[in-house]
């Protein structure tokens, strides 16, 4: 540990589980305080629990991102306990059922956009609000490798993907005065609870999208963790509108 975020206090969407979960945990370690913003309240809590019981300050806020009233909720129980937020790691999103563009259902597709961009947009758009009179702020966006190139059985996955990293680009350009840095991480396959489906080997498809990373294998959380710690050090100070990609060489080919 090399206390690089002590002091700070750092918002976590999908906190709860997978890459989330695994950064939560990680900005504890280096000094800071965490609140994790999830649905899932039981998980949630759990995470702050054992955060706690290493000895570190979290706090649990239950929020739907894809509801504006409930971002804002969650944005003002942080405020109201800590006064202020440094860091912010807006992680949260769903995959999606592997589907082809024509079979997609109205349903699903706003359930995507609603979780995976309008989740994000509406926090980064109170997290900018919140940061701007204290001086600035670093926030990272959970972008994908579906956001660099297209997801065959995903387009709304990959839509949403290619919008944040273009939302993440666009906050960069309008807040770097501001001394607010906005970056993204685009992990290729994590071994996560989102992308367990792929334990069932269903036609085939992991060993598919194995095949497509050349190290041979899906990353872990804290590998994507490590990389967002990093982005909300003082150490990547110069970084800023960057899409960092963490994908095993996935998107190399």
């Amino acid at each position: 540990m090399d206390n690089l975020l002590t002091d700070r206090i750092a918002l976590v969407t999908g906190g709860a589980s997978g890459i989330g979960r695994a950064c939560a945990f990680a900005l504890a370690e280096e000094g800071a305080s965490i609140a994790v913003c999830d649905c899932d309240e039981s998980l949630g809590r759990a995470v702050v629990d054992e955060i706690q019981s290493l000895g570190g300050d979290a706090m649990f806020s239950a929020t739907d991102v894809a509801s504006v009233n409930s971002v804002n909720s969650s944005i003002d129980e942080i405020m109201a306990r800590y006064g202020r937020i440094d860091c912010a790691f807006n992680n949260a999103g769903v995959a999606g059922d592997d589907r082809f563009i024509a079979d997609t259902t109205d349903a699903e597709w706003n359930k995507i956009i609603g979780i995976n961009l309008t989740g994000v947009w509406s926090f980064l758009r109170r997290e900018i609000q919140e940061m701007l009179p204290r001086g600035g702020g670093a926030i990272v966006n959970t972008a994908s490798v579906a956001g660099l190139v297209g997801w065959r059985g995903g387009a709304a996955y990959s839509a949403t993907k290619h919008a944040v990293v273009g939302l993440t680009k666009s906050a960069a350009l309008e807040y770097a005065r501001h001394n607010i840095r906005v970056n993204a991480v685009c992990p290729g396959v994590i071994e996560t609870p989102m992308a367990a489906t792929l334990q069932k080997d269903t036609g085939g498809l992991r060993e598919r999208l194995l095949r497509k990373h050349p190290q041979r294998r899906f990353g872990q959380a804290e590998e994507i963790a490590e990389a967002v710690v990093w982005l909300f050090s003082d150490r990547s100070s110069f970084t800023n509108g960057h899409t960092l990609t963490i994908d095993g060489g996935y998107t190399a080919r």
